[in-house]
């Protein structure tokens, strides 16, 4: 009896490391660290919309996202590949002294707020665990390195408790993500909408049918954060305008920051 509680002591991490509840659960954990660490960092986003209803292409802007008195704020630096002209980017720019100012003179019960609707953004990720059922479908090599495979299909019945309005998700999606197996990090993530998922106080939703994918990467060494993220299908904006096509953001240029990127000059400096 002892020989065999030992062995199975022994055995009881490599079964855990093959259990996709195991896993998942403790890759959304690591998540929310990552998550975290985001606001270390700036970085670029170019956006780019491809609809079936606009004859002209693809249209695409590109933002720099950096900390602005403790909270990111996204600059518009481009359209469509081109940096803005010089009366575009001073309004930008006035746009983000504004703002800076603005953050400022918030109150501290204000700035609590504002922390803690960051700091939940990505927590209802942790009920996914209980909010699927899971399939550990293989091992998949991905940029060179093994990942698990897991499937999940939303469990009937299942009601995801406080996490704001993101929470929706859980019960409205089916996906596939690959989890890197030395560090059980999100590598990629793809879904497809069951029921339409209702955004931005429902001013935009995303139709069944809509497919959507995200990719991570590794980022000095320390913080997987996201490389990519793509939409494809059916969407309304407001009541009104509906839209059918392809959005695709990339992320790319991530540096290490601690600080304000613009400080506004004291009007005695002048």
């Amino acid at each position: 009896m002892t020989r065999f509680l030992l062995a199975f002591s022994m055995l009881l991490p490599v079964l855990r490391a093959q259990d996709p509840v195991e896993i998942l659960r403790r890759s959304v954990e690591l998540d929310q660290r990552d998550n975290e660490r985001l606001k270390d960092y700036t970085y670029i986003a170019i956006n780019e919309f491809t609809s079936d209803q606009n004859s002209s292409g693809t249209q695409s802007s590109t933002r720099e996202i950096t900390m602005l008195a403790g909270r990111p704020y996204r600059r518009l630096i481009a359209r469509n590949g081109k940096p803005l002209s010089e009366k575009e980017a001073a309004s930008e720019q006035a746009k983000m002294d504004r703002e800076f100012a603005k953050r400022q003179h918030e109150s501290a019960s204000d700035k609590a707020k504002q922390e803690k609707a960051r700091a939940e953004n990505r927590k209802f990720l942790l009920q996914a665990p209980d909010a699927y059922t899971l399939r550990l479908e293989g091992v998949e090599q991905i940029s060179g390195k093994p990942a698990w495979v897991i499937s999940g299909e939303p469990k009937p019945g299942f009601r995801p408790k406080g996490s704001g309005p993101d929470a929706q998700i859980l019960t409205k999606v089916r996906g596939k993500v690959w989890i890197d197996q030395a560090e059980y990090r999100w590598v990629k993530f793809e879904a497809e909408v069951l029921e339409t998922l209702s955004m931005d106080l429902a001013l935009v939703r995303i139709g069944p049918g809509t497919h959507l994918s995200f990719e991570q990467t590794r980022v000095n060494d320390e913080v997987w954060l996201p490389s990519r993220t793509s939409i494809h299908g059916d969407a309304r904006l407001g009541y009104l305008v509906k839209m059918h096509g392809d959005q695709e953001i990339t992320y790319r240029d991530y540096k290490k920051f601690q600080t304000d990127s613009r400080i506004v000059p004291d009007d005695k400096e002048k």
